[in-house]
């Protein structure tokens, strides 16, 4: 399979290999993955235009004006803007760019950051944003599911707020420069009361750096991290560092590897559960694995 952008492009790393060594690596991956013999693998009628499920970045170019597709570049986060993608099918091809054409035209901006999660907007404008709304469906869930497990009799209706604080001075950031007065670090809040009281609290914190801010925010000496505080008998606080990529650091954020690490460790617990509407409280501890050369 022949790809104009293999090399620079991230978005798969076999095209330079032909298919029956593709296979042959494969198998033995899987087969040091279980420790068992594996039967040959049957190979695909098709070795070009095979994938159904497109999936592109989309970024600005340059000038920050005009919309870009591709995919990230090997090794790191920077995007690279491709014309073809021979992994996906013409179909998909078709779909996809007609998307990003149709932005185009449409002047739509790429740049979430600033339309979606409101950086560099005015206060008024980034408080009334989608960001809440979208926040909201899942952290939400997170506050009513401890209120269940820890027995509070809390009111049916969980409290969302959220506060900015604005620039003092121009601060560089990925979307471009925030001027003064505009938004440059968010706060959200998801509270559940028994009695006007809050007894279940989440909070999430963005900050486009910890200087020049009004109200003057930081994370503190420990930097970036969650915190879990629970007032009790015994009272106590749990810091969890590791999953803030380092800024400007290359490679997947941790973040993201940490969820996703989350999610394949469950795949055994879920695959054997009752069928149904289950939650994390209903399925066994999930846990990291050994790596397969220490089991």
């Amino acid at each position: 399979m022949h790809c104009q952008h293999f090399g620079v492009c991230g978005g798969c790393s076999l095209p330079g290999i032909p298919y029956a060594t593709q296979l042959a690596m494969k198998q033995a991956r899987l087969e040091t993955l279980l420790g068992v013999a594996v039967s040959p693998l049957v190979p695909s009628p098709r070795e070009d235009r095979f994938r159904h499920k497109v999936t592109f970045v989309f970024g600005s170019d340059e000038s920050g004006r005009r919309i870009v597709m591709g995919h990230y570049a090997a090794g790191g986060r920077t995007m690279v803007p491709v014309e073809e993608c021979p992994v996906h099918s013409d179909r998909g091809n078709q779909l996809a760019f007609t998307l990003r054409d149709q932005l185009t035209r449409a002047r739509v901006s790429p740049d979430v950051l600033r339309h979606v999660m409101g950086f560099g907007e005015v206060p008024e404008k980034a408080l009334t944003g989608p960001m809440q709304k979208m926040l909201d469906s899942g952290f939400i869930q997170a506050v009513k599911m401890c209120v269940d497990e820890l027995g509070f009799k809390a009111d049916p209706k969980i409290r969302a707020t959220q506060e900015i604080a604005v620039a003092t001075a121009p601060i560089d950031s990925p979307l471009g420069v925030i001027e003064p007065g505009q938004v440059a670090a968010r706060k959200f809040h998801w509270e559940a009361l028994v009695d006007g009281e809050p007894v279940v609290r989440v909070t999430v914190n963005w900050l486009m750096g910890e200087e020049s801010l009004d109200p003057p925010w930081t994370f503190g000496p420990e930097g970036q991290r969650y915190e879990m505080e629970v007032r009790g008998n015994p009272d106590i606080t749990i810091v969890v560092k590791g999953f803030q990529s380092l800024v400007g650091g290359e490679g997947p954020e941790y973040g993201i590897v940490g969820t996703a690490a989350h999610c394949v460790n469950s795949v055994p617990a879920v695959c054997a559960a009752e069928p149904g509407i289950l939650t994390m409280l209903d399925l066994p501890l999930i846990s990291g694995k050994a790596a397969p050369h220490l089991r």
